[in-house]
This record gives structure tokens, sequence and C-alpha cells, in this order.
């Protein structure tokens, strides 16, 4: 199976999320319009990128003879469950400059914690579980 979007559409996540850094270490309130634009956009990649591993990727796997790499792929899949809750609540609690604010230490500490959990399940995708897939 050809994962490359899959693969370039984290590349696309981890810059946004690298962006939303910049910006909140020069200041969210001064950045707010841009850390806005930038949560709408990275949400905007990560419903497509769901939407393919829901829809193509993670059917795929449950038809495979590897049964190692189908259970890891369960596991990936409802794993993910939890972190897209807590990412749709950070990205609809920012999604407007007029929400961020003002609220300069709350950004941080919400992106501090829900885009850590979204940067490293990436991580983890692209070390461990994509190579699996690849070698299909």
């Amino acid at each position: 199976m050809n994962i490359d979007k899959m693969k370039t559409q984290h590349d696309e996540i981890i810059h946004k999320i690298n962006q939303l850094r910049e910006y909140s270490r020069d200041g969210v309130s001064t950045h707010a319009q841009e850390i806005a634009q930038t949560v709408v956009s990275m949400s905007s990649v990560i419903k497509v990128h769901l939407s393919a591993e829901d829809q193509f990727l993670y059917p795929f796997l449950e038809k495979v003879e590897d049964q190692t790499l189908r259970t890891m792929s369960l596991h990936f899949q409802r794993e993910m469950a939890d972190i897209v809750v807590e990412y749709e609540k950070f990205s609809r609690r920012w999604n407007t400059a007029s929400k961020l604010m003002g609220q300069d230490e709350a950004f941080r500490r919400d992106a501090n914690s829900v885009l850590r959990k979204v940067h490293e399940r990436m991580q983890r995708e692209n070390h461990q579980f994509y190579p699996r897939v690849e070698q299909l």
C-alpha cells in the first residue's frame, strides 16, 4: 500500500505545529491571527488525514495476513480516538483571533499538552507503524 500522501500530511502537520510554537514563543496575542489561521489550516489537514486512515488504511490492514500488523493497526486506530477528541476541543477553543487575545498562557498550556500528543503519535506512526505498512 502506498502511504506517501499520509507521510506528506504528517510533514505538513509537524510544520504547522512548529509554526505554532514560533508564534507562541513570540507572543500569542501578538500573533493571534496567524495562530488561528494555522489552527484552522492544520485542522483541515488532520481531517483529511484521519479520513484517509479510516476509509482506506485501516480497512485495508484488517484484511492482511500479518497478525502483528493487524493488531498494531487496531491499537493505533483505538488510541487515535482519544487524541482526536482532545484535538477537536483544542481546535474549537483556539480557531479565531478573538479567542486567543489575552490568553497567551492558556493557549501555551493547551498547545503543549494537546499538540505534544499529536506530534508524539505521528512520530510513532512514522517510525513504528508506517515502515511495517510499507513492507506489504
